[in-house]
């Protein structure tokens, strides 16, 4: 299985790689922190390594022994993972769901650094991301120019046209999700040609297309509005890099369209998944807009910044998205962000992590409803943008799977194919 192959092969690799950062990093520490720094640095590489050797050789997964906020939840979710497994042993690396032993190494990670101080604010994977964005830099030119020089006419668009440009930025959106570090163990991944030009080429590429459903809701939310409640979208970020500019362009256009009133990012409170967005990355990434010497590129980072200090857009994050839980149990174990989810019109998730989380990460058979998958898990409507790189997919037509499978057995993995599935919540 590709589980399988992530916990041999990619896990490993990524380790490898947090460890080599941390190392070459040893005299910044020294610079900053002294001795303290150099010491801290040691057992942080000595706390991975030997995670590393644990993983590799299938050792039994061990409670967390750290005291931060989320380790009870952690450890609670431990015990329910050894009572499903029938007294079969303790769960292992390569004996255990992947969801929860691929979200465990991200937790010990932020373990190895977090009990080290004084380098434990230091994000292993800060390095790569910003890579990502500064060598994806023609497609970031490409896209804020497009969307400013819509904004300039973008009062005298008609439904059809408004349409349109949503579904374009949707899609870029979508296969924005294509530029994701874990998935390349930290290799390039990049944004290297326009994202608009090759729209057309790859409809035929996503295999559920929700997008009418989606332009109904928040034409409807827009309708039922009155003075009092305001039009709420919320994007439940994935990568940072091109896909996050993609994702904020499109929060961009909701509020310049007048689809939505407010949106709210939710991203990561821990460095997780090597390339997903932290608030330093969020804030980062506008900041750099703001100041690069492109005008296109700068007004977009100043309108976003503006947009944040009016309030119109939200970021926050919260500890239950760097849990291993489903997103089934997020009414029980985080009940508060249930809640604050519920008073949005229209939920997008991006990316795969956010898919699997979704309907449980189970091998469901490709033409279960996308509804029946996500067990009750229904805050408000609420859609997927995700491109496939692990092997769980559902919604789909009656031997649609089947038909790709014959032909492209990597198709589940590959990135290549994606959804825009929608659920009502009804």
């Amino acid at each position: 299985s590709f589980a399988y192959f992530t916990i041999k092969d990619r896990l490993p690799q990524i380790l490898t790689r947090v460890i080599d950062t941390l190392h070459r990093h040893k005299n910044e520490f020294f610079e900053e922190h002294g001795e303290k720094g150099v010491e801290a640095e040691k057992r942080a590489i000595s706390f991975l390594s030997k995670l590393r050797n644990e993983l590799q050789t299938d050792k039994p997964v061990t409670p967390l022994e750290d005291e931060l906020p989320d380790a009870a939840l952690w450890n609670q979710y431990l015990d329910y993972q050894r009572n499903l497994s029938n007294g079969n042993g303790e769960p292992s690396w390569f004996q255990s769901p992947w969801l929860f032993v691929e979200c465990y190494m991200y937790r010990r990670i932020h373990a190895a650094l977090a009990q080290n101080p004084p380098i434990d604010n230091f994000d292993v994977f800060k390095e790569g991301k910003a890579q990502n964005f500064f060598e994806s830099q023609e497609a970031v030119i490409t896209l804020c120019t497009y969307f400013q020089e819509l904004l300039k006419n973008i009062k005298d668009l008609d439904e059809k046209q408004l349409q349109e440009e949503l579904f374009k930025l949707l899609q870029v959106s979508l296969w924005g999700n294509k530029c994701d570090l874990s998935f390349s163990a930290g290799e390039d991944s990049s944004q290297k040609s326009s994202p608009l030009q090759s729209l057309e080429n790859l409809i035929p590429y996503i295999l559920v297309n929700d997008m009418e459903k989606l332009w109904s809701t928040l034409v409807n939310a827009k309708k039922r509005n009155t003075e009092k409640s305001k039009v709420r979208v919320d994007i439940i970020l994935d990568n940072a890099g091109f896909e996050l500019l993609s994702d904020l362009v499109l929060a961009d256009f909701l509020l310049s369209s007048k689809l939505a009133d407010e949106v709210h990012f939710h991203g990561k409170s821990i460095p997780w998944y090597v390339s997903d967005t932290t608030k330093h990355d969020f804030n980062w990434t506008i900041k750099q807009l703001q100041s690069a010497n492109h005008m296109w590129m700068s007004r977009c980072g100043i309108n976003w910044e503006g947009n944040l200090k009016k309030g119109v857009w939200v970021y926050r994050d919260h500890m239950f998205w760097t849990l291993p839980h489903d997103f089934s149990s997020m009414a029980e174990v985080a009940p508060d962000l249930y809640a604050d989810l519920q008073k949005s019109n229209l939920l997008l998730f991006k990316g795969d992590l956010n898919y699997r989380k979704l309907t449980g990460d189970r091998k469901w058979e490709y033409s279960v409803p996308f509804h029946h998958a996500l067990n009750k898990f229904h805050p408000a409507p609420l859609c997927s943008l995700r491109t496939l790189k692990s092997d769980t997919q559902v919604g789909l037509k009656p031997g649609q799977g089947e038909q790709i499978q014959a032909s492209e057995p990597e198709w589940m993995v590959s990135g290549k194919y994606g959804v825009i599935q929608f659920d009502a919540a009804l």
